[in-house]
């Protein structure tokens, strides 16, 4: 592509209150997702994704908690066991994309 004078710039940020969560097992619910979580404080909303052709779990989803430190009760807690498998929690990173002209 030819130079036009435009930068494109990517940051990425953290969302405080809301996670990423790995490794589900592909007959994990939402419902199984929020009520494993809810323990840690409220959950707000619950997305497992999935594949668009298949409808099947791609393994991974996102929680949104409403208050942050529930986010901090969830990562405090090393290991997270859920329908035999061990998930991995993260904070959701947030990805800014910018172009200056």
């Amino acid at each position: 592509r030819p130079f036009n004078g435009e930068r494109t710039v990517f940051s990425t940020n953290y969302d405080d209150s809301k996670i990423f969560i790995g490794g589900l097992s592909w007959d994990t619910s939402k419902k199984d997702l929020t009520e494993y979580l809810s323990q840690f404080g409220g959950v707000v909303d619950c997305t497992i994704k999935t594949d668009p052709a298949t409808r099947r779990s791609r393994g991974f989803g996102f929680v949104l908690f409403k208050d942050a430190t529930s986010v901090d009760k969830v990562l405090e807690l090393k290991k997270h066991k859920l329908d035999g498998k061990l998930i991995d929690l993260k904070r959701a990173k947030i990805l800014f994309y910018h172009v200056y002209r």
